[in-house]
């Protein structure tokens, strides 16, 4: 990968280089989609979400504090945090903008294809996580996410969502209980059958 900092690459591309925005694009999209599936789910545009922040960078790209330039560690964290609200304010505008069209495609969905999809689910252990998460509150989901898969920090986190930290350290406590308690017969299970092969 590319090891030209988040801020050499921000400065070639307020320059018109546009091949500094692939780098960044490169380096970040990954986590930033992540998150954008966490907000608007697998069912919705996510990566339309992602792919309008990256527009935006290019259009307007976020001039670096003079406290984080130059070190390249302080300049990632503070760029990666300027993406993840970008685009979780892209993602509040998908959501508004599909809440009409994804109820009319639900209310068309035959049910059987939705009890055979369902049937399907119930045999990966993955898909049920991901159904459990996807139960969770939007706010619970979004710290959870942000930090189990996203690794990021609490302030991060606080950052990102503009909730305060003791806030996002409550959301995450009451995210992991309900999902431990959601997983437990799925976890139970796994280790019966363990136990029935040894």
């Amino acid at each position: 990968m590319d090891q030209t900092s988040d801020g050499a690459l921000l400065g070639a591309l307020a320059r018109g280089d546009r091949s500094a925005l692939a780098s960044l694009v490169e380096r970040h999209q990954r986590v930033l989609l992540g998150h954008a599936r966490a907000i608007v789910g697998d069912g919705g545009p996510f990566e339309d979400a992602v792919q309008e922040a990256f527009l935006r960078l290019l259009q307007r790209p976020p001039q670096l504090p003079e406290h984080v330039a130059g070190d390249p560690e302080a300049e990632r964290a503070h760029l990666r945090s300027w993406l993840h609200k970008v685009t979780r304010n892209c993602c509040m505008d998908t959501i508004r903008s599909e809440t009409r069209r994804r109820s009319r495609e639900e209310m068309a969905a035959a049910p059987e294809l939705q009890a055979a999809s369902a049937t399907v689910e119930q045999r990966d252990t993955r898909a049920k996580v991901e159904r459990e998460l996807a139960k969770l509150p939007d706010d619970q989901r979004e710290v959870l996410v942000l930090r189990l898969l996203g690794e990021r920090s609490y302030k991060e986190i606080a950052e990102i969502t503009g909730k305060k930290i003791g806030t996002v350290g409550w959301l995450m406590s009451e995210g992991l209980k309900r999902l431990s308690k959601e997983l437990a017969p799925l976890v139970e299970g796994a280790v019966a059958e363990r136990g029935g092969r040894a």
